[in-house]
């Protein structure tokens, strides 16, 4: 489903208090009962004003009334709507999000807007949507689908789940100096990052060193491995390249005497400089199936780079048994650990990943190619090509209702060098 801010104008304190407890109701109930509504909003005008709030967040689409035997139920629940009005009205009551611009990515897993904050900063809101396609495949055993006391029968809880892990995720890998999205905010199922002016490495055509660039991503694998992570999913949709000018360093001048000079000033060399993104999936080293999730990245790269760029590297490897060993070297921190401390339960990690995993098997049966041709499968898209658009309008009035179709032109980089860690 698309984000539509349009109705959030007409919402009144009392609308955002129902919506708010079919949320709380939702904790516990598949669907919330209408007096259980009535006694989590505890509204000043009583039933009344209770029904007419339901009846004003139906009409929108915010919550839905289910049918059981061909009748309707007495009680409702919330939809994807319902939440993502909620995700929005909390990042705007902190002052995060004031406008809603268009839809500049839709994958599979989730839906990427354009928004900006009141001073016309642009941001990128990540909507997190897991099930979106795996209602095809679904199994009626599946563990992490079972009704539970905390809601691990709906998809949003799961959403929820990959938008806080993943939001946890940057905010590690950004304090140890990770080159990231910086992650701004985190509400229910979205995560608030920046907006980076960046390619997808999909989209590259040519580089200028593709075994500077192969190598530079080799040691992005080896070097989350020594802070115990996996990313799990490490291929060209998830690897951004940004441009960046670096002037050259002047020649020094001895005892005081300048250097000659032609009277051009020094060029700046364009280097192009590689940002990771999306880590609901990440793994720790670990990880049960930690050597097939580490070999599964490397051969990602691999093939990629022989297909598109038809470079092959005379290295052997990375392999996991190497990997393993680095692990916590020099005094590397283990995100892994870090993350599961933050709040994290086993059982919280074990359903969030049988989801994702059941994502990416559901892709592959779709026939997404590693080479990135077809159905727009990435999550996560970025103003690289110019297709973002502008901020609309306020975050509690209406969305622009742009589309804002991502386009998936081919760029050269072949003038471009590769920026190397010091």
């Amino acid at each position: 489903m698309k984000l539509d801010s349009k109705a959030m104008r007409h919402l009144t304190a009392e609308d955002w208090r129902v919506l708010t407890a079919v949320e709380m109701g939702s904790k516990n109930h598949e669907v919330v009962p209408t007096a259980l509504i009535e006694k989590i909003a505890r509204l000043r005008g009583g039933a009344g004003s209770t029904r007419r709030s339901i009846s004003a967040l139906a009409k929108v689409g915010l919550i839905a009334r289910p049918r059981e035997g061909g009748r309707p139920y007495d009680g409702y629940r919330l939809t994807y709507g319902g939440l993502d009005y909620l995700a929005l009205h909390a990042h705007a009551s902190r002052g995060d999000v004031y406008s809603v611009g268009t839809r500049i990515g839709v994958g599979k897993e989730s839906d990427i807007m354009v928004v900006a904050d009141q001073t016309g900063r642009q941001r990128v809101l990540k909507i997190h949507r897991l099930g979106r396609i795996s209602f095809r495949t679904v199994k009626a055993n599946r563990d992490y689908l079972r009704k539970g006391r905390q809601g691990c029968g709906s998809w949003m809880y799961l959403s929820r789940l990959a938008a806080e892990r993943e939001y946890a995720f940057m905010r590690a890998l950004r304090a140890e100096g990770f080159r990231v999205p910086e992650p701004l905010g985190q509400s229910r199922h979205t995560v608030l990052m920046d907006l980076i002016d960046a390619y997808p490495l999909r989209q590259i055509t040519a580089i200028g060193a593709p075994a500077a660039l192969y190598a530079e991503l080799v040691a992005l694998i080896l070097r989350l491995a020594q802070h115990g992570l996996i990313h799990g999913d490490f291929n060209e949709f998830n690897i951004l390249l940004k441009e960046e000018k670096e002037e050259e360093p002047e020649q020094p001048s001895v005892k005081g005497k300048e250097p000659e000079s032609s009277g051009e000033k020094n060029e700046a060399k364009v280097k192009a400089t590689p940002i990771l993104i999306d880590f609901p999936q990440m793994v720790s080293m670990d990880h049960p199936n930690a050597e097939m999730y580490f070999d599964r990245d490397v051969a990602c790269v691999k093939r990629f780079f022989e297909r598109r760029f038809h470079f092959v590297s005379t290295q052997p490897g990375p392999f996991f048994k190497d990997a393993k060993k680095m692990v916590g070297k020099n005094g590397a921190r283990r995100l892994d650990a870090a993350v599961e401390a933050s709040g994290f339960t086993k059982k919280m990690l074990k359903d969030l990943e049988a989801a994702i995993r059941e994502q990416q098997e559901a892709r592959g049966e779709e026939g997404e190619g590693i080479d990135g041709a077809g159905e727009l499968s990435e999550d996560e898209f970025t103003d690289g090509d110019g297709d973002q658009g502008e901020g609309g309008s306020e975050a509690e009035q209406e969305d622009d209702g742009g589309e804002g179709e991502e386009t998936d032109s081919k760029i050269d980089m072949s003038k471009l060098s590769v920026r190397e860690d010091t």
